[in-house]
């Protein structure tokens, strides 16, 4: 069995870890904060020292960590996996990144003798937890192949959409869709608050019909009960939308409404809600 390395062991990665290491798989992670790790050292995961000692133990190296400029890091840097021994190495980025970025490593990767995927994951902190994520891949047809069994370990369906950047690319289609839903839970749960009705009810029959959608479904019932925690934070939302409107702005295209929804959660991280779930967009109106 494949010896596996992970880097981030944060709200998600540390789910994704749970379920490999259940499944047998060896696993040494890194994590800039080694505390966050320390559970799944005591559950039978291995610890390094840096993302290169990491890569010098590991057969399949995964990526999970907040921006791309950490990616960056994580990749390039001196203590970083491109310095450690790649070569015949899998090097998959779970993080959700920039396109640009995804194509860089993998040229890297190439000129090294190792092989890249950049597969961002939609799901949140349940999907992690149940092992029932989403991967939306770019690279290579025969890397991809190499590693499905693996991937299995913790997502419901995953998609080879193209070569490298192309994981990054639906990622930020995905997030574009998320934009909208998110928007509307908290602009039906502020209508329906202020008209007096049960908001259980509303969402419950919303979901029975042509509203239905992942984000009422998962998110209304942590807003009820006023759980704000993060599945997944806004600043990282911020990110990601930033990411989808970049790339528009670069093919020419105008999305409206995504810009709008970043507007409203830059609003929301300034107001001092950046590290809570993004389902606290509600605090702009519940405030007031």
């Amino acid at each position: 069995m494949k010896k596996v390395g992970f880097i981030g062991t944060g709200v998600m990665g540390v789910s994704i870890v749970r379920h490999l290491l259940k499944k047998g798989y060896s696993v040494t992670v890194y994590n800039r904060t080694k505390s966050k790790a320390e559970p799944l050292i005591e559950e039978g995961a291995r610890w390094a020292e840096s993302p290169l000692e990491l890569t010098n133990q590991s057969d399949i190296v995964f990526t999970m960590v907040g921006y791309p400029k950490d990616v960056e890091e994580v990749y390039y840097s001196e203590q970083g996996i491109f310095n450690g021994n790649v070569e015949g190495k899998v090097l998959i980025d779970l993080t959700t990144s920039t396109p640009s970025l995804a194509m860089k490593i993998s040229e890297t990767a190439k000129e090294k003798g190792a092989a890249t995927l950049d597969a961002p994951v939609s799901g949140g902190d349940l999907g992690a937890e149940k092992g029932t994520l989403t991967i939306m891949v770019g690279g290579e047809e025969e890397t991809f192949n190499q590693v499905k069994d693996i991937l299995e370990v913790f997502s419901a369906s995953m998609t080879l959409h193209g070569p490298s950047g192309s994981g990054q690319h639906t990622k930020a289609a995905n997030q574009i869709m998320v934009a909208g839903t998110m928007t509307g839970i908290t602009e039906l749960m502020i209508y329906a608050k202020r008209a007096g009705l049960d908001l259980e009810k509303v969402s419950e029959t919303v979901n029975g019909g042509a509203g239905r959608n992942w984000s009422l479904e998962n998110y209304a019932p942590r807003i009820i009960n006023d759980d704000y925690s993060p599945g997944f934070f806004v600043k990282h939302f911020i990110k990601d939308l930033g990411i989808a409107l970049d790339e528009a702005e670069r093919m020419g295209i105008d999305l409206p409404a995504t810009r709008r929804a970043k507007e409203l959660y830059d609003q929301l991280k300034d107001a001092g809600y950046g590290n809570d779930g993004t389902q606290s967009l509600v605090k702009l109106w519940w405030n007031k």
